[in-house]
């Protein structure tokens, strides 16, 4: 497939039938690590995170030294950006000296002006608003299980975020369910209902939100959920107690299919949105889960520099 974008930054920029390729190759390379092993060759991509970070880091490190590049990882605090050099500025040295950039950042904007004032691909390694890499991954790992179709019941539960923003985009584009479990507080934003709303008129998906907990994993083949506290930021013990109801435990769980599915993009709080008899448990996919982060990473890695 001949690529249409120069970066990756969100799925809304992506089509279903380009989404769906980036799986199928997913799986290829998975079965075969040899595959592009000289496609970066001679190519160097660095890694800039403002934020901390275990399976972003190590798939993108491990997946371009597979495929033959040089992996730079940067730390905003010790480059000039830290001193008051601008976005735009960067941008263009970076363009300069490198064939790629990955960033893991706060604010969506600073992708985004990246992408506008390089010349080379800028890939959104996580953002507040969206971790268009983890869906990949997510998307690839249903794949895998032999369930992504529309006979699939996906349920989100917990705290609405940039992992929930982007399975809501990534499952309306490919014309899939999902359900979201939230307290009404903690919901899905207008911007983000507004963008997805205007999808399935397309893609006749069928979003279903409710603040019952019980409900929204009734009959589910897949339930997923994630921090309710981002790592690293400050705990908030009043919006865990409001998220209580929604923790992902046995009880809960029974509510769904006995063969259940469970995920969880990680890191998790053991104990707070999942408990470990669950996310350890027979169910669980969370390792297949991780580790399909460096399949579908190097797929977008193949996408964009083939």
């Amino acid at each position: 497939m001949k690529k249409k974008q120069k970066d990756f930054l969100t799925l809304k920029d992506y089509s279903a039938e380009e989404i769906l390729y980036m799986i199928d190759l997913a799986a290829k390379i998975k079965k075969d690590k040899s595959l592009y092993g000289d496609l970066l060759k001679r190519k160097s991509i660095a890694l800039l995170f403002d934020k901390h970070s275990t399976r972003t880091r190590l798939s993108f490190e491990a997946g371009i030294e597979q495929l033959g590049g040089n992996c730079i990882y940067l730390d905003s605090g010790t480059l000039q950006i830290k001193r008051g050099e601008t976005i735009q500025d960067s941008a263009k040295i970076f363009s300069g000296y490198l064939d790629g950039l990955i960033i893991r950042t706060f604010k969506h904007e600073t992708v985004e002006l990246f992408a506008e004032n390089s010349t080379i691909p800028v890939i959104n390694g996580l953002t507040d608003l969206y971790h268009p890499c983890q869906i990949l991954s997510d998307l690839f790992t249903i794949k895998e299980l032999g369930m992504l179709d529309r006979n699939l019941k996906f349920t989100y539960i917990g705290d609405c975020n940039n992992v929930s923003n982007s399975l809501m985009i990534g499952f309306t584009k490919l014309s899939l369910n999902i359900t979201i479990g939230c307290p009404k507080i903690y919901g899905p934003s207008d911007d983000i209902m507004k963008y997805v709303t205007k999808i399935v008129k397309e893609s006749g998906s069928i979003i279903s939100i409710t603040d019952d907990p019980a409900k929204a994993v009734e009959n589910a083949d897949i339930i997923y959920t994630d921090v309710w506290i981002s790592m690293g930021d400050e705990d908030s013990q009043e919006k865990i107690r409001t998220l209580e109801a929604f923790q992902v435990n046995s009880k809960l769980a029974d509510n769904a299919k006995p063969d259940v599915k469970i995920m969880h993009c990680l890191p998790a709080h053991r104990e707070q949105e999942i408990t470990s008899e669950i996310m350890d448990g027979r169910n669980s996919v969370v390792w297949q889960q991780a580790e399909n982060r460096l399949h579908a990473q190097k797929a977008l890695l193949v996408y964009l520099y083939s």
